[in-house]
């Protein structure tokens, strides 16, 4: 992992604190996913899902891979999804290359392709898609509302085995103000802290 990657998460897990017990306790059912489907030996697949995938779903999608990781957590693969495409924003983009990720463009379109680098071969892929896209998984799954709005649009995700929520304030709220880079670092952070939590409880 690279290494101011790796000294932001342990900023990060120094945070564990700021996290609300009720908080934990919602968060602790993905832990209890997670081993649940490390007993068994199975692909661990979480899939984070945004109305427009384009900044919070984003962030749980790249986080939980840098958590798995960070933490030697195996055979995670995490994805992300909406009820429309639209693209990954820019915004949440220069948030996560200020924590120091590397971004290579796959494609050049409307909804560009990004692989976000985090290590020597370690990356995720990253563009706006619905939550039934191809490339995401159909079945054995756990879906990660991270917003209220696809927690209200999306009451039923065929295949998933785990469906919460765990809603954040949106960022596009204050897009073009002067709180923008603020409030879009703030729920980076958070996120970021929330995905290390999940992981770091793993055993």
């Amino acid at each position: 992992m690279k290494e101011e990657i790796e000294s932001y998460c342990v900023e990060r897990i120094k945070e564990f604190g700021l996290i609300a017990d009720e908080r934990k306790d919602l968060l602790g059912k993905i832990t209890d996913y997670i081993i649940y489907m490390r007993v068994d030996d199975s692909p661990i697949q979480l899939m984070y899902v945004c109305t427009q995938n384009s900044r919070r779903s984003h962030f749980g999608q790249i986080w939980a891979a840098v958590a798995a990781d960070f933490y030697g957590i195996d055979h995670v693969k995490t994805f992300s999804g909406g009820t429309e495409a639209t693209e990954f924003h820019g915004n949440a983009i220069y948030s996560l290359l200020e924590v120091g990720f590397d971004l290579i463009p796959n494609n050049e379109s409307n909804n560009p392709k990004y692989k976000m680098l985090f290590g020597k071969n370690k990356s995720t892929l990253c563009f706006s898609k619905v939550y039934n896209d191809g490339v995401n998984p159909i079945e054995n799954f756990a879906a990660i509302m991270t917003c209220s709005d696809a927690e209200k649009n999306c009451p039923f995700i065929p295949g998933a085995g785990l469906r919460i929520a765990t809603p954040y304030e949106d960022p596009k709220h204050f897009d073009g103000t002067d709180q923008q880079s603020e409030k879009y670092t703030e729920r980076c952070a958070q996120i970021a802290r929330e995905c290390l939590y999940v992981f770091s409880l793993v055993k």
